[in-house]
């Protein structure tokens, strides 16, 4: 049986999330990224290549040390695989210049990824960032009118 090509891209980026982003395993970062590895969107002060998405990782896992991903659902198309998941964590260090508050956080994540001979060489993403400073006491709620 012949795994399709968006099969086997879904399966890397399951490996990203669960395994890397959920796992920490910075050995395995380097295997799946493809040393030209592009963000089209990066977090605020962070860069596009893939030193600063390593750099991105190791500082959620910093900041939510039992950083744990949930992933809703993938879709593919072709080598392009969109994830939505649910990121969840107890708040232990500095997040977006707010030192810890050990408040368990959740935050929605959509991201596109594509991948190219087993490697990811590019991201598209939004992060529900708002919603966390809004956990964390940053921000203040949005009114009800």
């Amino acid at each position: 049986m012949t795994t399709s090509v968006s099969e086997t891209a879904k399966a890397v980026i399951r490996r990203n999330t669960e395994d890397v982003q959920g796992g920490g395993n910075w050995a395995l970062f380097d295997e799946l990224f493809a040393d030209n590895f592009f963000d089209h969107t990066p977090q605020p002060g962070g860069g596009r290549d893939k030193a600063s998405v390593l750099v991105l990782y190791k500082r959620l896992r910093e900041a939510f040390p039992d950083f744990t991903p949930e992933v809703h659902w993938q879709r593919a198309d072709g080598d392009v695989v969109t994830t939505y998941k649910t990121y969840h964590g107890t708040h232990q260090g500095n997040f977006l210049g707010v030192a810890g508050t050990g408040i368990k956080v959740s935050f929605e994540t959509v991201d596109a990824m594509r991948v190219v001979d087993g490697r990811i060489t590019e991201h598209w993403g939004v992060a529900n960032l708002f919603s966390v400073m809004q956990q964390l006491g940053a921000i203040a709620p949005l009114s009800k009118a």
